[in-house]
């Protein structure tokens, strides 16, 4: 990203921190409003949920939204019932979306400081949020800032797309098992040691389901009450540590010890979990669940590579010395993905073969006019279904 944009990035976000709520709007609490206008652009809107008891009394946390064709309320509405709940303020952007760079900078250099004016943000709990493209313009203005308390990333990662080992703010991934971003958040999964967490749901490329939207929220929490961003609520950590005591329970296998561990990582500091923590080590000696978590590693690590080739083979299309070889290759490759992902069963093949399909249609159009090949995937794509 542009110097330029990070500067803005840290004054805006500065500004958010330190700036008086004496001017706040009397907005309607307890119900989305669908466009409020941005005072210092009005070109700029975005829609906006304010908790049924909110007032300007006290700080509240806000979570700040970008949808990939801008359809901000879908943001708000997704977060609605998690925002009443734990009292949080959601604003989406109406006009940020996927295409050039400086259509969503415009949109953060306008939301920004319109949302400090009218309400009484609590500078230590900003959080953002975002669907696909939208995902990745939450992490850009993230990986540009420290005083961000969080990203709740759902069905996209970071601007490149490569794994961090660590990074200043809480993950929360999310992804849909037909999702074409599903390998790219498996990865990210895998690769971040900072603190994160990552929810599979059955589904495509969609936001959360609600409950994996409230569950999201509730993470942030803990990870607010661990870097004391929030005071301590002992009676919530304990409500939530029984909901997922309980899930726990419930699992067996793989789905157990890793739950089981989710569940020390995100307890740890805030009760004893030397019980939990113990029995996931327990399980996750067994021979069987060792050979289990070795095979789905060796899945992903086959989609990823399967992704990259075809990625690769597409690419090569545009070499006249190569092309013949690349797309013969293609036409024995394509055919045989559609023919997994028509499968009547559900199964890991199927939804590996769909995702992959979606991988090469989706923007295919903005990186080949390659009429041959765009055939090809017209012909074994996915269309109605």
């Amino acid at each position: 990203m542009r110097a330029w944009v990070s500067r803005l990035l840290a004054i805006l976000l500065l500004a958010l921190l330190i700036a008086s709520n004496a001017g706040a709007q009397d907005l309607p609490r307890g119900v989305i409003v669908d466009d409020v206008k941005c005072t210092a652009d009005p070109s700029q809107s975005y829609s906006l949920y304010l908790p049924s008891s909110y007032s300007a009394d006290r700080r509240w946390p806000v979570l700040i939204g970008f949808h990939p064709g801008g359809r901000g309320r879908a943001i708000v509405e997704k977060y609605r019932a998690a925002a009443e709940q734990y009292g949080y303020i959601v604003a989406a952007s109406n006009n940020s979306r996927n295409g050039p760079w400086a259509v969503s900078a415009a949109a953060i250099k306008a939301i920004f400081p319109d949302i400090d004016s009218r309400f009484a943000i609590d500078g230590q709990r900003i959080y953002l949020t975002g669907h696909s493209g939208g995902a990745r313009v939450a992490m850009t203005v993230a990986l540009s800032n420290k005083s961000i308390a969080g990203v709740i990333a759902s069905s996209g990662g970071y601007p490149d797309s490569q794994p961090r080992s660590k990074v200043s703010f809480p993950v929360y991934g999310t992804a849909g098992t037909d999702d074409f971003n599903y390998i790219e958040m498996r990865m990210l999964d895998r690769k971040l040691t900072s603190p994160h967490r990552l929810a599979i749901f059955v589904g495509g490329h969609t936001l959360p389901p609600d409950d994996v939207a409230l569950e999201a929220i509730e993470w942030m929490e803990l990870q607010a009450m661990k870097a004391g961003r929030r005071t301590r609520d002992d009676a919530l950590v304990a409500r939530l540590y029984e909901k997922r005591g309980r899930r726990a329970q419930a699992a067996t296998g793989v789905e157990a010890v890793n739950l089981l561990e989710d569940l020390t990582a995100d307890f740890k500091d805030l009760r004893d979990v030397k019980a939990e923590e113990s029995r996931a080590q327990e399980l996750g000696k067994q021979s069987d669940i060792k050979k289990e978590r070795s095979r789905q590693r060796g899945f992903d690590d086959e989609e990823a590579k399967l992704i990259a080739d075809l990625a690769s083979l597409e690419t090569c299309l545009a070499d006249d010395s190569r092309r013949t070889d690349c797309l013969r290759t293609l036409r024995d490759v394509l055919p045989k993905l559609s023919q997994k992902a028509s499968a009547e069963e559900e199964s890991p093949e199927r939804s590996r073969a769909r995702r992959v399909l979606r991988a090469l249609t989706s923007g295919v159009a903005a990186r080949t006019k390659d009429q041959e090949y765009l055939a090809l995937l017209e012909k074994y794509g996915l269309r109605g279904r």
